[in-house]
């Protein structure tokens, strides 16, 4: 049975924090849905209605391009260990890119200021609602790590070739929309 929350307790923080696995959810009205999954310890829970995640140059950037044009966002986690239950949150984000002062703030705050090679931007949500259901569905898994690909992936480009990269696939959606990702100066 779902039962909905305004904000995210102590239970429910603790319950986000011990997944190894998220997954990011966006569109808007005229795009496709988007759904990513991200892991590689890169959310953090700000407050009872607030989050942030750092995102990595992946091969596209369609998160940043509907918040850009439409805001939602939902992130959503499921227990693959333990007792069952998904948790969504639902609310609107903003991408937050590396030129900004916000983005090493942030940085600073809550990842110890290190900015891991191929670093893109931070995405920040405004949870307006929880909802956890079941999760009885959800297969029982073993978390075995985390894939070193991407980060290895990154540090063989120099900084020239990661800018270059993300020009030619991050700052428009595969719809068409822009992203409004911009490199630091």
């Amino acid at each position: 049975m779902a039962k909905q929350f305004n904000e995210i307790d102590e239970r429910l923080k603790a319950f986000i924090e011990a997944q190894p696995i998220f997954f990011v959810a966006s569109a808007t009205a005229e795009s496709r849905v988007n759904v990513s999954p991200k892991g590689l310890d890169c959310l953090r829970v700000l407050g009872p209605n607030r989050l942030i995640y750092l995102d990595l140059t992946g091969s596209g950037n369609e998160t940043a391009a509907h918040l850009k044009a439409d805001g939602r966002l939902t992130l959503m986690f499921c227990a693959m260990q333990g007792a069952p239950m998904i948790l969504r949150l639902y609310g609107r984000g903003r991408s937050i890119f590396r030129d900004e002062p916000e983005f090493d703030a942030l940085l600073a705050a809550h990842f110890g200021g290190e900015e891991p090679r191929g670093a893109r931007q931070i995405v920040m949500q405004e949870i307006d609602l929880v909802q956890t259901s079941c999760g009885f569905g959800v297969p029982l898994m073993d978390f075995a790590g985390h894939r070193p690909v991407l980060g290895k992936w990154a540090d063989a480009k120099s900084d020239d070739e990661l800018v270059a990269y993300r020009a030619l696939k991050n700052t428009t959606s595969m719809d068409g929309l822009p992203t409004g990702f911009r490199e630091k100066a």
